[in-house]
């Protein structure tokens, strides 16, 4: 009988043993702000061409920060973001 090296192990422990815990939590990150951004583009009735427009941007580049596969967003973007929604930006650090 074959015994489960995981068994008594959370999905944290398994992707940190595997070395992928941070881009996972990354794109969990991302995928969180591009749904409440998608919910205040709806909220308002923006178009992506209409909040490029107020961040001063591209369509592609919003089309970008909208993309939840793609991890990269930089905290002037996500202030550019939160300003043209009209909206303020909280980061909190909690311990694990």
């Amino acid at each position: 009988m074959t015994k489960n090296k995981h068994r008594g192990s959370d999905l944290r422990d398994l992707l940190r043993e595997d070395g992928v815990l941070e881009q996972v939590e990354a794109r969990a990150l991302k995928r969180a702000l591009a749904l409440q951004i998608r919910r205040r583009l709806d909220a308002e009735s923006l178009t992506k061409t209409e909040m490029a427009a107020r961040m001063n941007t591209s369509r592609a580049a919003v089309d970008r920060l909208l993309d939840d596969s793609n991890p990269s967003l930089t905290l002037l973007t996500l202030e550019k973001v939160a300003e043209a929604l009209g909206c303020r930006v909280k980061i909190d650090l909690i311990p694990l």
